[in-house]
């Protein structure tokens, strides 16, 4: 028979062998999620091999592309901008010397200018005053005159033969054809100097330009009232009084033009 020491004595190592099984066992999976836990930090993550495998596939894609002899994209788009800030680089170059030279001919007319201001501007050698017309004055003053000279021809001719369907005719047949040729004469008479001072014509050239012109349209104006008026009396008579009234007249008209400024332009020279 086990006596109640022994008894007290087996239930303690029971109770304590129990509770020593119930401390150490949760130990063990502690220790495998542990060394599973510093596997995984030696072994390479999914998430961190997949980007790596996308960038080598795009690089050997673009490798592959520029082995084949074409550009990528973006190569071809950077190159396209380069040539265009090439483009703006010289064009900006251009128009910065234009700008430099507009600069140093304003500064020219400025000190032109002043010495005109100053009186001084026979030292530049302009005080002639040089100018030409515009094609506008031509044409203007060549339609006046034929306006005048018309009304002239229509009297003398309707004097002399009495007719008024006659001194019409006479009048049509040379308007448009005297007006085209003085405008013709006026141009070329424009691109000479000759007898211009002070920016106006002198008297010697007006009266030039009047017994000039009076020998066309006198010659004109014969030829027109003979084949017209079939008469060479009268033709000779309407020719004969155009010449005498209408070549004081002309000179009276040059000298009145020969005021007026519009038209004009002046011609600045430099002497630098």
């Amino acid at each position: 028979m086990i006596s109640l020491p022994t008894l007290i004595t087996l239930a303690c190592s029971v109770s304590s062998g129990n509770a020593f099984q119930f401390q150490t066992a949760p130990s063990a999976p502690y220790r495998l999620a542990s060394l599973s836990h510093r596997a995984e930090t030696f072994l390479p993550n999914s998430s961190s091999i997949a980007p790596q495998n996308s960038r080598n596939q795009s690089l050997l894609l673009r490798t592959a592309t520029t082995a084949n002899g074409e550009k990528a994209p973006n190569d071809a788009m950077i190159l396209q901008i380069d040539q265009k800030v090439q483009n703006y680089e010289k064009g900006q170059e251009k128009y910065l010397s234009k700008l430099e030279s507009a600069k140093a001919e304003l500064e020219k007319i400025k000190e032109t200018k002043q010495l005109y201001l100053q009186g001084q501007g026979d030292s530049l050698g302009t005080g002639t005053a040089s100018f030409s017309e515009t094609t506008a004055r031509s044409l203007v003053k060549s339609m006046m005159w034929r306006v005048i000279a018309g009304s002239v021809t229509f009297f003398t001719s309707l004097r002399f033969s009495g007719n008024v369907s006659t001194a019409l005719s006479i009048v049509g047949s040379d308007f448009f054809s005297k007006a085209a040729t003085m405008f013709i004469g006026e141009r070329l008479m424009n691109k000479s100097q000759a007898g211009r001072k002070d920016g106006a014509d002198d008297v010697g050239r007006s009266l030039a330009k009047a017994l000039l012109w009076r020998l066309f349209a006198i010659a004109n104006t014969l030829i027109m009232s003979l084949l017209i008026a079939k008469d060479l009396s009268i033709a000779s008579k309407i020719a004969g009084s155009d010449a005498v009234f209408k070549t004081g007249l002309m000179f009276v008209y040059e000298r009145v033009w020969a005021k007026i400024e519009w038209g004009k332009e002046y011609i600045i020279e430099f002497s630098i």
